[in-house]
Formats: structure tokens, C-alpha cells, sequence
């Protein structure tokens, strides 16, 4: 049964590592990305870091390989298969880039299930130089939102979705996440919504400390294969809930008495 709208982080959720620092060093980047990490906000460093590498000869085509080896666990490409199978409608939302994060789906195949890339910016330039910008420019547009890193909210992300999908049929909703970042889309689920936050990962720690904050059903998990059986059960559960539901209404509109529709007119006696 479709309806049901999955959030997927993409650093530590759907691969097993941070995306950016697995870049840095395996390009043997990551003395100077240390020495920098001080002096700048993290996607402007990215974006240095980038230029860096592409001095020192490092190609897009590097870059790529180093994307298609990251680690990630057996079990979440299945997971997401199923649940796009399912009717399950798939979004990311990530503090990565969108560079890397479709160079990797693409890579194992899963790209086409989802509807939706919610990221920071990433092009390859006329020089051949990866470019990364910030989601929300920070310096002109500040978010406001003193949870998230300034250049995203990702609550504010899930409020939108949530806003265009408004008119539609009630659409339950699964978020899934490891970060600080994943703790104030959390604050933005409704009751009926679920969260599953990573277990021992900071979004999980806050919300254990927030939990009268949080409206949604928390259900943690710890690798992939935990991740695929608790997103499914949940999925199947709302899935058997909704069944219910309509049973319930068309058995209501079944039994409505038939002068709610319009009573048949009684005969007219027969002249002689």
C-alpha cells in the first residue's frame, strides 16, 4: 500500500562512514584536513579540499573509485529495494553532497528508488574540480534553527514535504539517522510517524534525553541487518493498520441505513 514517506540519512545510515572524511583519506588528504578543520565551516573546508586534491593530479575518475569501494553493510541495499518495492516512497535527506551521494547509489544500483535528493550542492566545474557549496547560503540566508549545522535544517526539510503532501491522503512517515542533524527533523514528526535512530549515535542519545519532545514511536537500530528488519516490520505494520482502517469505513458505508440514501417510495395502490 503506497503512502507511507521514508527519510533516509545517508552518512552512517545507508553507508556504514562519513562520506567526506572517507574521501579525505583515502586520498591522503586528511593531515591538512585536520590542520584546517578549525579555520572554516565544514562544506567550506570540503570545497578546499576538493581543490587541494585536484593540484595534487587527483581526477573526478579518482574520486568516483574511491566512492564505488566505500563501506557500507549487505543488508541496506535489500532494505531499501524492499521498501521501494513495497510502495514506500524514498528520500534523503543528507548533510553529504550530491556528488557523492548519487555517485554511490548509482553505483549499487539504487539511485532510481528514490524520489527525492535533499543535499548540499556539488557540480564539476570547466577545470574538471569538484565544487561543494552549502544547502542554504548561511552567509545571506541564515535558517534560523540553533539544533542544525547553519548550512541545513533538516527539520525545516521535513516540514516542507510534510506542507506539499498536506492535501493529499494522510501519509505516515519513517525517519532514519545517526547525526546530531537528525535529531530536530525527529522534533517534526506527528504521532503515528516512527523515528529510528542509530543506536549509541548522537541523534539517538538526544532523543533518549528529549523523549516527552519526541511525538513519534521510536524504535533504534544498530546495523544494516536490524535496520532492514525493524524498517520493514514497520512498513508491514502501518501497512496492516491502514488495511484496517478502510475495512472499518467501508463496513460503515455499508451499513448505513438505505433512507440515508434516499428511502424507496412506497407502491400506489392500483386503480380499478
Amino acid at each position: 500500500m503506497a503512502g507511507i514517506v521514508v527519510f533516509f540519512d545517508f552518512d552512517k545510515t545507508i553507508i556504514d562512514v562519513d562520506s567526506d572524511n572517507w574521501v579525505v583519506d583515502e586520498l591522503g588528504a586528511t593531515d591538512l584536513f585536520n590542520q584546517l578543520l578549525p579555520t572554516m565551516p565544514w562544506n567550506s573546508l570540503m570545497d578546499r579540499m576538493m581543490k587541494e586534491l585536484h593540484t595534487q593530479g587527483k581526477t573526478i575518475q579518482d574520486i568516483e573509485e574511491v566512492l564505488k569501494r566505500v563501506p557500507r553493510h549487505p543488508r541496506i541495499v535489500p532494505a531499501i529495494k524492499s521498501a521501494y518495492a513495497l510502495g514506500c516512497d524514498l528520500r534523503v535527506i543528507s548533510d553529504a553532497n550530491v556528488f557523492f551521494i548519487e555517485t554511490i547509489l548509482k553505483h549499487v544500483g539504487i539511485r532510481d528508488c528514490f524520489s527525492e535528493i535533499n543535499t548540499n550542492p556539488g557540480y564539476v566545474d570547466e577545470e574538471g574540480r569538484l565544487r561543494i557549496l552549502p544547502y542554504v547560503d548561511f552567509q545571506t540566508s541564515p535558517h534560523g534553527c540553533n539544533l542544525c549545522p547553519p548550512n541545513m535544517c533538516k527539520g525545516m526539510i521535513v516540514e516542507r514535504i510534510q506542507a506539499s503532501i498536506a492535501k493529499e491522503a494522510k501519509r505516515r512517515m519513517i525517519y532514519l539517522g545517526d547525526g546530531i542533524g537528525d535529531f530536530c527533523p525527529s522534533l517534526k514528526l506527528r504521532e503515528g510517524d516512527f523515528v529510528m535512530p542509530r543506536k549509541d549515535f548522537p541523534a539517538w542519545n538526544l532523543i533518549n534525553k528529549n523523549r516527552t519532545l519526541v511525538k513519534a514511536a521510536v524504535h533504534e537500530w544498530t546495523d544494516g541487518e536490524e535496520l532492514e528488519r525493524i524498517l520493514l516490520q514497520l512498513i508491514n505494520t502501518i501497512n496492516i493498520e491502514e488495511s484496517q482502517l478502510l475495512s472499518v469505513e467501508f463496513c460503515k458505508f455499508q451499513t448505513i441505513p438505505k433512507a440515508a440514501h434516499g428511502a424507496l417510495p412506497q407502491a400506489l395502490p392500483v386503480p380499478y
